[in-house]
């Protein structure tokens, strides 16, 4: 057991009965209906979080917001949800907190900032992170957060925008098992599985060999796209087929690379929308850097890794992860 979640064992049974005479974290059909109208915090209004926001609101959940963008907590306010100065003026508005920020600096300043949530925390708070951060550095916001006497669980999520629009993210839980179900209550909201996997980290884990298995894919995906029509095939016919064969992947099926082969999808709009460029190639070095701490070899995640790289260094870093498929052209992304 880790450190962390000995900490979280130990102070979880004093947390827990303070969780327990809350009857929101109890769940007969009526106290589920009672979670609802509990206050939840909220922090971080990007593509990811202002979607989330809004399925929580679509579920009555009252929801305190707080983003660093004036117009996204504007948008927030007329969606329904609360606007809050700070994430320290969240906590104490809320004891049940989710975070989905880009980086791992920014998780660190939202909870161990000045202004961050840990100095106003109410003791027994769930604090529940959805960034993608690695296992580390989850490890290191639960030790913080156990200290302050309050509940951590690293929560990442996949399934992209359109999962965040659509309410169906599966979230991978790390932490005290014990609090599992209250967390699910809470995600469930927001998305259509929810995953627990071991100690404060394991979501985090998962998520970064999951990522690596998506941005391998898309490249493949976009690298086979590009053979196809130079041997005189339909990008869409390929995709079909593929779709309906042993090639078929999560990219085929929703994300297609090529304009014109699904509507709706980012590469039919320009590339714009969805999961950026800069986000995968950061996303890639946490693998990268976890690979090379576990020392393990990841040959084409490291390549991958590379590839998004040299997008993200060209200013492309804004487009869809699938703009891939434009470098593999010709060596050359089009101009925005």
């Amino acid at each position: 057991m880790s450190t962390v979640s000995r900490c979280m064992s130990v102070r979880g049974r004093n947390v827990s009965l303070v969780l327990r005479r809350n009857t929101s974290r109890m769940f007969s059909n009526t106290a589920v209906k009672n979670a609802s109208s509990t206050p939840v915090g909220f922090i971080g209004l990007g593509n990811m979080g202002a979607n989330m926001v809004t399925n929580l609101l679509n579920k009555g959940h009252s929801v305190h917001v707080y983003d660093v963008s004036e117009a996204a907590l504007r948008t927030a306010e007329e969606r329904g949800a609360m606007a809050s100065s700070s994430p320290a003026e969240v906590a104490t508005k809320a004891d049940r907190i989710i975070t989905m920020v880009p980086e791992a600096a920014h998780v660190r300043e939202v909870y161990t900032g000045s202004n961050g949530i840990l100095s106003k925390v109410q003791k027994g708070s769930l604090l529940i992170d959805s960034s993608t951060i690695g296992p580390a550095v989850a490890r290191e916001i639960g030790q913080h957060v156990c200290d302050s006497g309050a509940c951590f669980m690293d929560a990442p999520v996949s399934g992209g925008v359109m999962g965040a629009q659509n309410a169906t993210l599966t979230f991978l839980l790390g932490g005290n098992e014990s609090e599992y179900e209250a967390a699910k209550e809470l995600l469930s909201s927001m998305g259509k599985s929810v995953f627990y996997c071991g100690d404060v980290g394991a979501g985090q884990a998962v998520k970064i060999c999951n990522n690596l298995m998506l941005a391998i894919s898309m490249i493949g995906v976009s690298e086979v796209m590009t053979l196809g029509q130079s041997l005189g095939l339909s990008p869409k016919l390929l995709n079909d087929v593929m779709n309906v064969s042993t090639g078929r992947c999560w990219v085929t099926d929703i994300n297609p690379p090529v304009p014109g082969v699904k509507e709706g999808v980012p590469s039919s709009n320009n590339y714009d929308g969805g999961f950026g460029v800069a986000l995968m190639t950061k996303d890639l070095g946490i693998a990268q850097d976890s690979a090379t701490a576990a020392k393990c070899p990841i040959p084409l995640g490291s390549v991958a890794h590379q590839f998004y790289r040299l997008l993200t260094n060209q200013g492309h870093g804004l487009k869809d992860f699938s703009y891939i498929y434009q470098l593999l052209q010709d060596g050359t992304p089009k101009n925005d």
